[in-house]
């Protein structure tokens, strides 16, 4: 795949994939929170509720996250939206300290009222503060119709 066939992800469809990665994040995690902790998980005060919360809802996340990345170049997410996170400068998979630095950036980017996030909506690269920090970018290709059959 050649450059011209390829296209910066924008804000909105970032989003889209982030809401498809949530929504798997709470299917996976919250039951075996439930189970452990009851109802009062939710009812509670407290940033992290003992070790199997830390363990499900910071450690699962990470380790899994970071994998999709190496395995996929993507979370099911950016998968759905035919997206890939590669090399800024050659456009190749991204390295494992990249992406580890992509993912620790998130918390960098969230922290400021998610404005490294939304720069993805002004950068002309279409990066996130957590993207320029792993010298990272995510794109797909322009051309996403659905191609007629071929039979050879």
């Amino acid at each position: 795949m050649n450059n011209s066939e390829l296209e910066y992800v924008g804000f909105w469809a970032r989003v889209g994939a982030s809401i498809i990665d949530g929504i798997i994040t709470l299917v996976v995690t919250l039951p075996p929170l439930f189970i452990i902790y009851g109802d009062n998980y939710i009812k509670s005060d407290s940033f992290i509720e003992g070790p199997a919360d830390f363990v499900i809802s910071w450690v699962l996340p990470a380790v899994a996250v970071i994998t999709f990345w190496v395995v996929k170049q993507a979370t099911p997410g950016k998968i759905a939206i035919g997206a890939k996170i590669v090399d800024e400068k050659t456009g190749n998979a991204a390295s494992l300290g990249q992406l580890i630095g992509r993912y620790l950036g998130y918390f960098v980017s969230s922290i400021p009222l998610c404005l490294g996030l939304f720069w993805v909506g002004f950068d002309r690269k279409k990066q996130g503060w957590h993207d320029k920090m792993a010298g990272t970018v995510v794109v797909r290709l322009k051309d996403r119709r659905p191609r007629e059959v071929e039979f050879k």
